[in-house]
């Protein structure tokens, strides 16, 4: 996934499915300067990192 599409995700009201590592995740911000997303497992909106978008993809 690209920074440009990650910014979409999250700030759409529609649910979009992400994946991170196999788990589905939140993406709760996107720095496209840096090109990493802070998000978080659905299960576990407590347990917030910082990873790179293009770990990230879209089911």
């Amino acid at each position: 996934m690209d920074a440009q599409r990650a910014q979409e995700i999250s700030s759409s009201t529609n649910m979009v499915t992400v994946m991170y590592n196999g788990e589905p995740i939140y993406i709760e911000h996107v720095d496209q300067d840096q090109e990493t997303a802070t998000i978080h497992p659905l299960n576990t909106p407590d347990i917030k990192q910082s990873v790179a978008v293009t770990s990230l993809t879209e089911e």
